[in-house]
């Protein structure tokens, strides 16, 4: 792969091989090695009671994050059989606004890490949820420290929190995770006597984004990060991917929801037989017939077999109509004029049955990715200006309309690909997708790997981040192919004892399958014709001699590393923003004003 910035980037990519050599070097060869292949740390007591931490000096942390930090709550919470030791339950607030931390500190021995964990949706809540890590063992045996935060506010997603109240929106932008992470490590520091020796933050969905957001913003933050589904195209994703889906599928684009009316086009009775037909046509493809399609990208499904018509009336057929909503749905959303205004596609072939988030059940029903839409347009798209009566209707599908409605992902949007100030910290980076994924587009983050490789390159990247499709996967988890692993312990270990990741096994209880899923853009193919494919042992790496392109839209300049990422402060009930266009190896930003 070329790079496009090479007069820019080379002295930076410089910068960064070194730095990753010098990183290799760091584990030395008699450094004992857990069974787990992560570090085997020593373990540490506290020095302080659980209670005491309620009373702790924090102005040091408060000048530091810029606003005033308490711990109202902290107890022991003793061990069950679902929680595997006793550990501290700390909760507290960081100012300025409502930026809440919950920690739980180890109370008989920590192993020196800590990892933070992601919120889906619009967050809004602070429960530590520790996605994709079955089996990981500081976890399951209660001695990692751990926290997360409600990212400024507690509205649940398609609330009213973020009106006339800026300070949450910087918060849940970009600000949260940062400030989380400084204030946990301040309390683990009084309350162990030691910083943690790593660092980690895991999430999903939004999560993913944030995940994101803390290794281009605050690169010296974490050691490790896992990203996983993420919603880092916030902007598109919440107004032209989402609206599409529903507007698409209208005999009138814009009256919904019209209880008296015959609104929609396709109702999610008919999603069954779609799927069963996509499948016919392109589950083999892989040569493997198991009810899941390896790279939809291979599948050139023609909607047409869908239409009675041509298909002898099948039992569950779609009219013509139909069968376009389905293709329309498939692409994703275009202007009048043929211009993509979202990647390439929207909802991948294999992922039909949960089409339910956009095809409703019944005329008049209201459907997830409508109210995705009409909160987010309302509430948080258009700086400074809230609409709680702005519908669908009002969705311009236009080039100018488009670069309009995503202005503020210089706000929310996490696409910055240059990732040289992560690398050059010595960080790793796990991003990872479910194929089938009805939230948010797997192409989308596929975009943002090959932005990544086109800015550092592939040899640079590949010395400190991977990137995992999961066939058949839907949002974080769920779906028809194997959908539960662990991607926490992999990144310790990359980080531990320098050892990259290579398969990470996934399993599917329902179906009793497990599959290696392989660094992209390698795939698994069964060793051998007629071995069972729901062992994992039973296949291996397939390399593509060729990639499929990565789609072009209207947006591409969101996935530009001069594209600007705010830096914004609250003016009373005002959001103020200057745009950062660079950062220099230490993460810092200049700052152009708007």
């Amino acid at each position: 792969m070329t790079d496009k910035r090479a007069n820019v980037q080379s002295t930076s990519i410089g910068k960064v091989g070194l730095a990753l050599a010098a990183a290799a070097t760091m584990l030395a060869p008699d450094t004992d090695v857990s069974a787990a292949g992560l570090r085997d740390l020593p373990s540490i007591a506290p020095v302080m009671t659980c209670s005491s931490l309620t009373s702790l000096d924090l102005g040091e942390i408060s000048e530091k994050v810029g606003g005033t930090v308490t711990i109202s709550s902290a107890a022991v919470v003793p061990a069950s059989a679902t929680n595997p030791a006793d550990y501290c339950a700390v909760r507290g607030v960081i100012g300025p606004g409502a930026n809440s931390i919950v920690m739980r500190l180890p109370t008989n021995a920590w192993t020196q890490r800590y990892l933070q964990t992601g919120c889906g949706g619009e967050c809004g809540n602070d429960n530590i949820n520790y996605t994709q890590s079955t089996g990981c063992v500081p976890i399951t045996n209660g001695t990692i420290a751990s926290a997360t935060t409600n990212m400024g506010h507690t509205g649940a997603q398609g609330s009213t929190w973020s009106v006339d109240n800026p300070q949450a929106q910087i918060d849940f932008a970009y600000r949260g995770v940062h400030v989380a992470s400084e204030v946990a490590k301040a309390v683990i520091a009084k309350f162990y006597g030691k910083r943690p020796a790593y660092s980690y933050f895991s999430g999903c969905s939004d999560g993913g984004r944030e995940a994101l957001m803390a290794a281009q913003r605050y690169p010296h933050d974490f050691d490790g990060i896992a990203a996983g589904a993420p919603a880092s195209d916030m902007d598109v994703q919440n107004t032209y991917h989402h609206g599409w889906r529903v507007l698409t599928n209208q005999t009138t684009p814009g009256t919904i929801p019209i209880p008296s009316r015959d609104t929609y086009v396709l109702l999610s009775d008919k999603l069954a037989y779609v799927h069963a037909k996509v499948l016919a046509a392109c589950d083999a493809i892989d040569g493997l017939a198991d009810g899941v399609i390896d790279d939809p990208r291979a599948c050139s499904f023609d909607t047409k077999t869908l239409v009675c018509g041509n298909n002898g009336n099948e039992t569950g057929c779609l009219t013509q109509a139909q069968a376009d909503v389905v293709r329309r749905i498939h692409d994703g959303a275009v202007s009048a004029d043929g211009q993509r205004l979202e990647p390439l596609a929207n909802s991948e072939w294999g992922s039909e049955l949960d089409w339910t988030l956009f095809v409703p059940s019944a005329q008049g029903k209201s459907v997830g990715s409508e109210n995705f839409v009409n909160s987010w347009a309302a509430y948080k798209t258009f700086f400074n200006t809230y609409n709680a009566s702005w519908t669908l209707n009002d969705l311009k599908l236009t080039v100018p309309g488009f670069n309009a409605t995503v202005a503020s992902s210089t706000l929310y949007a996490a696409n910055n690909p240059d990732l040289g100030p992560f690398a050059r910290h010595g960080g790793k980076l796990l991003l990872w997708h479910g194929w089938s994924d009805q939230h948010i587009p797997p192409r989308g983050t596929i975009k943002y790997w090959h932005a990544v490789k086109e800015v550092l390159g592939d040899q640079q990247v590949d010395r400190f981040a991977k990137f995992y499709l999961f066939p058949g996967m839907g949002h974080c988890g769920g779906g028809l192919g194997p959908n539960t692993f662990d991607i926490v312990t992999p990144l310790m270990s990359w980080v531990e004892t320098n050892t990259a990741p290579n398969a990470i096994v996934a399993t599917n209880n329902s179906t009793v399958t497990s599959r290696p899923v392989y660094p992209y853009p390698a795939v698994a193919r069964l060793k051998a014709p007629g071995l069972d494919p729901k062992v994992a042992a039973n296949f291996v790496a397939y390399t593509p001699k060729k990639e499929p392109p990565v789609s072009d839209f209207v947006g591409n300049y969101l996935f530009s590393p001069d594209y600007p990422q705010a830096r914004c402060h609250a003016e009373g009930t005002k959001l103020v923003c200057s745009n950062d266009r660079r950062h220099d190896g230490d993460g810092r930003h200049d700052e152009a004003q708007r």
